[in-house]
């Protein structure tokens, strides 16, 4: 476990899946291989194998605890899923629940923030009991925004660009924690947390993707952002984007603000230091500096 302090805020990261290569051209097929070439001498080895000409990525969740509270950002892919349309996430058997456990028993979690509803943000929601899927944390929140629960709810039939590989995600981590009365489906632009964390509405990878705002030290961008690349080459989206071009803005504007408060911006799936802060670089931007965990 890696623990990183703001304050009194602690934040730990909890790994679920380690470093892994993902075909270049599957997450960004888009995005030029010269882009790429360009930005070599700083993203290999850990954030790109030009080799295997894989993009590294790593999924985890980030665990904090803020004003006497335990709160969990994002809960990773979970084991057991049926995704026959994204393999990679399919019939996983991790130790993460042993792993998250050690550092605090699922009762005692009391916010779950997603900041979207792909497949490998909500997949711990629940775990398979009695071969019912159920909460994984009993006692919890579950902080969704309404904009994404509408929008992949299967019952309004929208047409996505994800299309089947979301099969079965909404059905089995979503479902059934709104079912046991526990999500809190919040609106508008933001949604306060507590006096230290506030989630922001950054729509365009999802209509209700959200980033989550410690203060003005550290903002955690869910999906804004797939791999390093992005901070130098913003305009350069991944193949899960719903709307691209809202994606390239809502990345901008993150970046923007962490720049200009010099907050750390905390991704998702980085591996290697996970975390760094930005500074503008003319037009685009460039790491300052990546995060230091003890």
């Amino acid at each position: 476990m890696e623990t990183i302090t703001f304050g009194d805020v602690d934040v730990t990261r909890v790994v679920e899946l380690p470093v892994t290569g993902l075909p270049r051209e599957f997450i960004f097929p888009d995005v030029p291989a010269g882009k790429w070439r360009e930005h070599e001498n700083w993203l290999v080895p850990e954030y790109f194998d030009p080799v295997a000409d894989e993009a590294r990525t790593m999924i985890q969740t980030w665990l904090l605890r803020s004003e006497g509270r335990t709160i969990l950002i994002d809960t990773g892919i979970g084991n057991g899923r049926e995704r026959p349309y994204m393999p990679f996430f399919a019939h996983l058997d991790t130790n993460f629940y042993g792993e998250l456990s050690t550092v605090v028993r699922p009762e005692e979690v009391d916010v779950v923030i997603c900041t979207h509803l792909h497949g490998d943000h909500v997949g711990w929601n629940t775990r398979l009991v009695d071969r019912e899927w159920q909460p994984t944390f009993p006692n919890a929140e579950y902080v969704i925004a309404r904009a994404d629960f509408d929008y992949w709810n299967p019952e309004n039939n929208h047409k996505t660009r994800s299309g089947r590989g979301m099969q079965n995600v909404f059905e089995d981590s979503v479902a059934p924690v709104h079912r046991a009365g526990q999500t809190v489906l919040w609106e508008g632009d933001h949604y306060d947390v507590d006096a230290n964390l506030r989630i922001e509405l950054t729509p365009g990878h999802t209509p209700g993707s959200a980033v989550v705002h410690l203060r003005e030290e550290a903002v955690f961008v869910g999906d804004v952002l797939h791999s390093p690349l992005q901070i130098a080459e913003p305009d350069c989206g991944p193949c899960f984007d719903e709307d691209e071009a809202q994606a390239r803005a809502t990345r901008r504007r993150v970046l923007e603000w962490a720049a200009d408060h010099h907050a750390l911006v905390v991704p998702a799936h980085f591996p290697g230091a996970g975390a760094a802060e930005v500074r503008r670089d003319g037009g685009k931007f460039a790491v300052k500096e990546w995060a230091a965990w003890r």
